[in-house]
């Protein structure tokens, strides 16, 4: 069996060492959600890093590196065997698709839905809302600062840190009823406890000391950060458009040179698909699964 290890934030150099040049991955390839969602184990094998994930089932996601991909993917078949386990290939780029038929035809069957696909927005447009089908968000944000024409905005810090996990208790609280997201408050929780080592980016929405809103993100690759998070309380309307076009902005002045925020996928829920499409992506993520036939 391949050796797996826990993913440690001590891996976090070794992890962007091999995913510096993949621009076209998925949010779950982001070492801020591996690390955060804490069911990843790694390796690295013949210059390659592999993953073994295990949430419901286990899978792994397809390997980061240069070489014989063949031989690599041959290893994970022979572990997942060693293992007991049926061999489940994710987060399959359509050049990664490719890439496996040419080197094993007709041995994978693949899958897709629209449900896992990432929302990757242009930078410019979340910060602007230029132009008229952004004209009922621009709406939406001025009405916010009529009904709150003293908000001020500050990057998470230790001097706030405390209020804004306060702030997000009482939005879990408020959402009681729905046991999924228990999960997303231990990865809350653990991001908060981490929030220096995985290098997040975030901003507090804050009107007379209230906090109103709050988001976080990590760097995803040269292009691209990763919005792991963002959360509002219901009662102060348009705050959301608020928080998302301040951070929108406060990444474009920090990093020039990032082009897009990825805004992760809308798990097949209808209301976070609307909400997501309502900011028209400039594109999505598709992503593929594979097993063998």
């Amino acid at each position: 069996m391949i050796g797996f290890k826990e993913l440690k934030i001590t891996d976090k150099p070794l992890f962007e060492r091999y995913a510096a040049k993949y621009l076209n991955k998925g949010c779950e390839m982001s070492f801020g959600n591996l690390f955060m969602w804490g069911k990843q184990e790694i390796a690295e094998l013949d210059n390659h890093l592999v993953f073994l994930a295990t949430f419901s089932k286990s899978f792994y996601p397809f390997p980061l590196g240069e070489g014989d991909k063949k031989k690599i993917i041959d290893s994970l078949i022979e572990d997942a065997k060693e293992r007991g386990i049926e061999f489940n290939l994710t987060s399959i780029t359509e050049e990664e698709k490719a890439e496996l038929e040419r080197l094993y035809p007709d041995k994978f069957e693949f899958s897709t839905t629209i449900d896992s696909y990432d929302y990757v927005y242009s930078i410019d447009d979340l910060a602007h809302l230029l132009g008229k089908k952004y004209h009922k968000k621009r709406n939406h944000l001025n009405n916010f600062k009529k009904a709150y024409p003293e908000y001020t905005i500050s990057p998470i810090s230790t001097e706030n840190k405390e209020k804004v996990e306060k702030m997000v208790e009482k939005w879990y609280e408020s959402k009681e009823e729905s046991g999924s997201l228990d999960y997303e408050r231990v990865v809350f929780k653990r991001a908060m406890d981490n929030y220096d080592a995985l290098e997040l980016e975030g901003l507090v929405l804050e009107n007379g000391g209230e906090v109103l809103a709050v988001t976080f993100a990590s760097r995803m690759n040269a292009e691209t950060f990763d919005v792991h998070f963002e959360k509002a309380i219901p009662t102060a309307q348009g705050a959301y458009v608020a928080i998302n076009c301040e951070f929108a902005n406060y990444i474009k002045n920090k990093y020039p040179d990032v082009k897009y925020l990825d805004r992760e996928e809308d798990m097949g829920l209808e209301g976070l698909r609307k909400a997501k499409q309502s900011y028209y992506p400039h594109h999505q993520v598709v992503k593929y699964k594979a097993k063998l036939k």
